[in-house]
């Protein structure tokens, strides 16, 4: 297994790399836009009844020409460009407040069952992966390849001082009722340890902490750090839900070894958006 994810992550950094790194756009948006239909098409499976499951790809293929749409006409000047525009910046605040409020309120309920919230919930697996995937092609054609991966190393910090400090000191847990594994010591470590690292990138020109800082201030900064990492255990915490709802372990099995795409993302749907607000990107 372990042979497994490795090898699936190295040629997922491959072709992600190679694509960020082309004289061209068309290979990243390509990109962005299969994973953003993918991790739609695996929210939907979990979040729609047995009846619904046939709406499951339709709605990824929504999402999926959306996204094509949006980042097409992004920088076009014309009725179509401007149309795109009005969209995403309403899609944005939308996302983050579904985020903070709707998404946090489920977690900490520990169940979505009604019918509205499943309505709710299948709105979310369309607009979740498009805003998320749109904010960093945003940020690419903005703010740089170097913006990109100091956010995208924000979540990924997070997330392992989490893990080492969980197993560490984690008795208490989070959420018991979503996740058992997670603990509130496991959760402190991430909050820390993403302060930590805004605090540290704020140093280097063109990276995302640096942005925040000078926009915010170093305590802010430090403090955004905390707020997203929170966010991010809100992302993985809220796909537990969706798991233990559906009654599956991986949201898929697209990429060995590591689940389904989205498996891979939950914690980014929340924090790009957000982010992408806190930078000024999102009124460029």
């Amino acid at each position: 297994m372990l042979k497994q994810r490795v090898i699936t992550a190295l040629i997922l950094l491959v072709i992600l790399g190679a694509a960020m790194l082309a004289p061209v756009r068309w290979p990243l948006l390509a990109i962005f836009v299969l994973m953003s239909t993918l991790a739609c098409w695996e929210w939907e499976r979990l979040s729609l009844s047995q009846e619904q499951q046939r709406w499951a790809w339709p709605l990824a293929l929504l999402n999926g020409a959306l996204m094509l749409w949006l980042s097409v006409h992004w920088y076009h000047t014309g009725p179509q460009g401007q149309a795109a525009d009005l969209v995403y910046r309403g899609l944005v605040p939308l996302m983050a407040a579904l985020w903070v409020v709707g998404a946090t309120g489920l977690v900490l309920q520990g169940q979505a069952t009604q019918r509205t919230q499943g309505v709710l919930l299948s709105v979310m697996g369309v607009l979740a992966p498009l805003v998320a995937w749109a904010s960093l092609y945003l940020f690419l054609h903005t703010q740089g390849i170097v913006y990109v991966l100091s956010l995208l190393v924000l979540i990924w910090v997070a997330d392992i001082a989490a893990y080492f400090a969980g197993r560490a000191f984690g008795k208490a847990k989070l959420a018991p009722r979503v996740s058992p594994g997670k603990t509130w010591a496991g959760a402190l470590g991430g909050m820390v340890a993403a302060a930590a690292w805004m605090l540290i990138s704020a140093n280097w020109a063109g990276s995302f902490g640096a942005d925040v800082q000078q926009r915010w201030g170093w305590v802010a900064t430090a403090a955004l750090g905390v707020a997203l990492a929170g966010l991010s255990i809100v992302g993985d915490l809220f796909e537990s839900l969706l798991k233990r709802r559906a009654g599956v372990k991986d949201s898929s099995q697209l990429l060995p070894g590591h689940g389904g795409v989205y498996d891979r993302i939950d914690a980014l749907l929340p924090v790009a958006p957000v982010a992408l607000l806190l930078s000024g990107a999102w009124l460029f």
